[in-house]
This record gives structure tokens, sequence and C-alpha cells, in this order.
């Protein structure tokens, strides 16, 4: 009989359960967080055990171990299960519903991305963290000439105008250091940030996929490479509305008997996605597809500014969906043409 296996995977250790097809508890074992280990205790479930873990924290490794020993690995999705109200929680109870909601059939499971999508992943994501640590430098920069009431001379501080302008201020020597540590903490990090794009961009020409996402209205080559590394292979999404579901741009949906409820949209699934979609369609006003455009102004009119953007962001989503599926979104090709 096959063997249904719940690991609860920890930074430092992971508790297994094994359980038969019909329920019954084979046994539960602690072992050390380390390939060798698992290895070694997944190999007392036969041959092509069915295997679950959770997407915790640092799980790729725990993955590929498994499949290289022969499991079928099932990766269970942190939000879509419900854990219930148990009163007593721990590592062997976590591992003992992990197996039991795979064998009963009830497990909502997330993608196990290959691992040339992982590392796309791990260069977004760290774009995007270094972006970040972009705007916080930018704005410490901006507060040190507040507390000393010195005003920008140019909206952009950060051309030739603005650094001329850093360099000749005077400041006591406290907000000197730090305006000075700050400059040089700016310019490591947009040289950092420029070796990642160069990588991204080496790796992602090649797609058609790519190739298609970099000419659509606002996206370019930094959203692009979000959409290509988060959404992954498209083939997993049935329609682009399955697409914007699972990146969170969706009304929330509660229906009991007869009372149907639309709330917000659900947030869920890559936050990088969403961000992306309505980066994109920020600046629709100005530039941008027309029909974008004019939803956008549609939208924006009837239910506000933030209601639009989402909506057609959403809408963007669409395009990226066929963007990724066929290489080219042909209504925007039509469009053109005409």
């Amino acid at each position: 009989m096959g063997q249904y296996v719940g690991i609860d995977l920890h930074r430092r250790s992971t508790t297994i359960h094994w359980m038969t097809e019909d329920g019954e508890t084979l046994g539960v074992q602690k072992i050390l967080s380390q390939p060798f280990e698992l290895a070694q205790a997944i190999a007392d479930a036969g041959p092509e055990p069915e295997v679950v873990l959770e997407s915790t924290y640092g799980w790729y490794w725990a993955a590929d171990v498994l499949q290289e020993c022969g499991a079928h690995v099932h990766l269970a999705h942190a939000l879509g299960n419900n854990w219930g109200n148990r009163r007593v929680k721990n590592d062997k109870h976590d591992a003992a519903d992990l197996a039991l909601l795979l064998r009963i059939g009830r497990l909502s499971e997330g993608w196990i991305a290959p691992p040339e999508i992982r590392e796309l992943r791990e260069l977004v994501r760290y774009r995007h963290s270094l972006s970040s640590h972009r705007t916080s430098a930018k704005a410490q920069i901006h507060g040190v000439m507040a507390k000393n009431g010195i005003l920008p001379v140019v909206a952009e501080l950060w051309g030739p105008i603005g650094q001329a302008q850093l360099d000749g201020l005077e400041l006591p020597e406290a907000y000197a250091l730090r305006l000075r540590s700050l400059r040089e903490l700016l310019a490591h990090i947009e040289r950092e940030i420029t070796k990642v794009d160069a990588q991204l961009h080496h790796r992602l020409k090649p797609d058609p996929g790519y190739q298609a996402l970099v000419r659509l209205p606002g996206v370019g080559k930094v959203l692009g490479a979000v959409f290509v590394a988060e959404i992954g292979n498209i083939s997993r999404f049935e329609s682009a509305k399955k697409l914007c579901s699972w990146a969170g741009l969706t009304p929330k949906h509660r229906e009991s008997d007869e009372v149907v409820h639309h709330g917000s949209i659900t947030k869920q699934g890559s936050r990088l996605v969403r961000w992306a979609a309505i980066e994109a369609v920020g600046n629709y006003r100005a530039k941008g597809n027309e029909k974008l455009r004019a939803d956008y102004r549609r939208i924006a009119e009837r239910r506000g500014k933030y209601k639009a953007r989402v909506a057609v962001a959403r809408k963007l989503v669409t395009l990226v969906f066929y963007a990724l599926r066929d290489g080219q979104v042909r209504c925007l090709d039509t469009a053109s043409a005409t």
C-alpha cells in the first residue's frame, strides 16, 4: 500500500508523520532539518510516496530532496487549508493534519516552481528589495534637509542640479555625516540594481513571452521580469480570469442561500504581481493604450481613481495572460495596425 507523509518543516527541526491509505498511523519522527536526514527518513516510506509539506520559510531545498528521492511532492497552501480550532497545536498534530488532508483529497495546493523559475524570482524579489532601500535612502536625505530648513531647488533632487545642491550644503557634523553616508549608500544601491537588471535581461531576452510583455503599455523590462518570474508556467492557468483570481485582483465572493456579497479584491497570491499591474497603469491618465486609458477615465469618474487603477490593472493582467501564452497580444497588434 502507498503511504501518505506529512512534513512539518522548520528551520532547525522537522517532524514527519507516516500514514497508510486507510488512515492508520505508521509512525512519527522528529529529525534535524538537513538534506541527508530528510532523504534517509523519506526512504522509510517506500517507493513513490505521496508527500506534503507547507510553503514555509526555506522550503525549496526540502522539495528538491524529496523529488530526487522519488516522492510525489505536494505543497500545502498556507491560506487555503482550514486547520480548525484545535485545543492543542504542535508539530506532531500539524504533520498529521497535512497527511490527512492529502489522503482525503482536501488539500489546497500551491505550485512547486522549478529551480530556474525560483532563480528568476530570487533576482526579481532582490531587485524589488533594493528598490525599497533606494526609496528609503532618498526619503532620509529629504528628511535631513527638512530638519535643517532646506528646500530642494528642483523637484527631482537626483539629477545634476539637485546633486550640485547636495554637494554645496553646509550642515552640522552629525547631519553632514548622515547625508554623506546616505549618498554613498544610494550610489552603491544604484550599482547593484544595474547589475541585477543586466542579469535579468540576459536571462529573459530569448523568452517570447517576455518580449511580448515589454511591449504592453506601461510594462517595460522591470515589470515584465516581475510578471514572468512570479507567474511562471502560464499553462497552469486555464484562463485569464483564473490568473486574475490567483493574483488577488478579483472581488471577494460570499454566498449563502439567496444572499450574495461581493467585497473588495482578495489581495491573495503574489504581492509583486499586483504591485506590478497597478504600477503599470499608474500613468494611464497621460499615456498608454487608448482603450485602457478610456477605461480608466470612465471608471475613475464613476468609482474613484483607486478603484479605476485596480480595475484597469485587472484588464492589464488579462493581456499579460495572452502575452505569456501566445507570445503576442493580438488585440494590441490589430489596434496599432489600424
